[in-house]
């Protein structure tokens, strides 16, 4: 996949998967047909971004206005296509 396919991809959680928050433990967790993977640092915020509409590039840009000096740009869109990889976004 180039770059610019990665960046114009505008993923969805795939339709089993669900992110939550586990406000006892102050963790994002998605949720999987017999699973739950406990998601760290920032990765929730990223997930919750992920609704079909905006693209990896509308991603990127809403994060690092959010997070100003945050290496979004190169953590993003792998950790992204990562997921893909797993099936958890679509």
């Amino acid at each position: 996949m180039t770059a610019t396919s990665v960046t114009d991809w505008r993923p969805v959680p795939a339709p089993a998967v669900l992110l939550r928050h586990d406000h006892t433990r102050d963790r994002d967790l998605l949720l999987l047909p017999e699973r739950v993977v406990v998601l760290q640092g920032g990765a929730g915020t990223v997930v919750g971004l992920c609704d079909g509409v905006r693209s990896v590039r509308d991603i990127v840009d809403e994060l690092a206005e959010r997070f100003p000096g945050a290496p979004v740009a190169a953590d993003v869109p792998p950790f992204l296509e990562r997921l893909r990889h797993k099936g958890w976004l679509r």
